[in-house]
C-alpha cells in the first residue's frame, strides 16, 4: 500500500511540475501526395449550411460537412490524423499561384502539414477539448499590415498577431522582405526571425524539404458561457503571468494551444516568376495578394479521454504525437478522403478563383 501511495504521489507531482514548463507533441497526417482530405467552398463555422465565399483546404475526420454540431465528428468513419481517436477537422484557405504572363491561377499543392499541440506552462489545469468546440484564428478580411511582423499573442498588449509566413532558404542571410518595408507595398519582416514575417515573402523559398510555410497560432482559453459555436467570442489567448506562465481568465477553461504549420509546394513554380525585390505571385483563395488574411479553423472531434491522456503523459515534441507512450485507440494509417459539397475546379489553370473572389492588396 505504501509503495502504491508513493507512486500516486509521484505521478501527481509530475503532472503538477509539467505546468512549470511548456511541453508539446506534433500531430501529423496521412495525406496523399500533394493532397488535403478535401478542398472546396465549405466552412461549417463561418458559413454553416451554405457555400463559403472562398475555398478551404481541410484535414481530419470524414464527417466534415456544411454543418457540424456537437459530437457529430466523433462518428466519422475515418480520419487522416495519425491518432485514431482524433476525428477533428483542421482547415485553412487554399493557396494559388497567379501567372505573371496571363493572370490565370493554378492551385499550389500541399507539401505537408503539422499541428503542434502545445501544453502551456500555466497555473491552470489544461483540459481536453470538448467535442464540437469551434475555434477560428486570423482575419479573412484583413488586407492592411499589422503593427508588427512578429507574433503578438499577449492580450494585454493590444491587437493579437497570430499569423505569419516562414520562408526557409538555402541562403540564410537573404532578405525575405524588402529592407525598410512598412507593409503597405510588401510584407513586414519579423524583427526576431529573419526567415519569417507578416505577409507573403518576395523570394522563392528553397529550403531543403522546407518550402513556403503558413503559420497560425490558435487561442487556448475557452469561455463556456459563450458556448461551443460562438467562434467570435468563445476563445482568447492566455495572459502572461509574473512567474513566466500563461493563464486563462477566471471561469474559463485552458485547452491545448494549437499551432498550425502548412508547408506549400510553392517551389515547383520557381521558374515561372522572376524575383524583383518587390513583388510575389501567390494569392490566397479569398483573393488576398498580401497574405495578411491568413487564417485557420478547428472543430474538435477528439475522444476526450485520449487527448487528456496525451496532455498528462506526453512530451514527444517533434518526434510526433504518434510516439506518445499512451495512445488510447492506437494509431491510424488511413488517408481518409472527404467528399466536397462545393469542390474546387479540376482544371489545371483557371481564369478566376473559386467563388470569383476579386484580387485585393499589392499590385492590384
Amino acid at each position: 500500500m505504501k509503495s502504491t501511495s508513493l507512486y500516486l504521489f509521484a505521478s501527481l507531482t509530475a503532472i503538477v511540475k509539467a505546468k512549470d514548463a511548456e511541453t508539446f507533441a506534433v500531430l501529423r497526417f496521412n495525406n496523399e501526395a500533394g493532397q488535403f482530405s478535401a478542398q472546396g467552398r465549405m466552412d461549417p463555422i463561418v458559413s454553416p449550411g451554405s457555400v463559403s465565399t472562398h475555398s478551404h483546404s481541410i484535414m481530419g475526420g470524414s464527417s466534415f460537412n456544411l454543418t457540424i454540431e456537437g459530437e457529430e465528428l466523433l462518428g466519422s468513419r475515418c480520419t487522416n490524423a495519425k491518432i485514431a481517436n482524433d476525428k477533428s477537422n483542421y482547415w485553412v484557405p487554399g493557396l494559388w499561384f497567379q501567372s505573371p504572363v496571363n493572370g490565370t491561377f493554378k492551385k499550389v499543392p500541399l507539401y505537408y502539414m503539422n499541428v503542434y499541440y502545445k501544453f502551456d506552462a500555466t497555473n491552470d489545469e489544461i483540459k481536453a477539448f470538448p467535442p464540437g468546440l469551434k475555434i477560428v484564428s486570423g482575419d479573412a478580411m484583413k488586407r492592411t499590415p499589422p503593427a508588427t511582423g512578429g507574433y503578438q499573442l499577449d492580450p494585454t498588449q493590444g491587437e493579437i498577431q497570430a499569423v505569419q509566413w516562414t520562408c526557409p532558404k538555402q541562403d540564410g542571410n537573404a532578405d525575405r522582405y524588402p529592407p525598410g518595408s512598412d507593409g503597405t507595398k510588401a510584407g513586414l519582416p519579423d524583427p526576431q526571425n529573419k526567415e519569417a514575417g507578416a505577409g507573403f515573402p518576395i523570394v522563392n523559398c528553397d529550403g531543403y524539404s522546407s518550402p513556403l510555410r503558413q503559420d497560425i497560432h490558435m487561442p487556448s482559453c475557452y469561455n463556456p458561457e459563450a458556448g461551443l459555436d460562438d467562434y467570435l467570442n468563445n476563445m482568447a489567448f492566455p495572459t502572461p503571468t509574473s512567474d513566466w506562465k500563461a493563464d486563462c481568465p477566471k471561469g474559463w477553461l485552458h485547452h491545448p494551444h494549437l499551432f498550425y504549420e502548412i508547408y506549400w509546394d510553392a517551389q515547383q513554380f520557381a521558374n515561372d516568376w522572376d524575383e524583383d525585390g518587390q513583388h510575389q505571385p501567390f494569392v490566397l483563395s479569398n483573393g488576398d495578394r498580401t497574405g495578411y488574411s491568413s487564417h485557420a479553423d478547428f472543430v474538435s472531434g477528439w475522444d476526450e479521454e485520449t487527448l487528456q491522456t496525451i496532455i498528462d503523459t506526453c512530451n514527444a515534441g517533434t518526434a510526433g504525437m504518434d510516439t506518445c507512450p499512451q495512445i488510447i485507440g492506437g494509431l491510424n494509417t488511413d488517408s481518409c478522403q472527404i467528399s466536397s459539397a462545393f469542390p474546387d475546379p479540376t482544371d489545371d489553370w483557371v481564369v478566376q478563383l473559386p467563388g470569383d473572389n476579386p484580387l485585393a492588396g499589392w499590385g492590384v
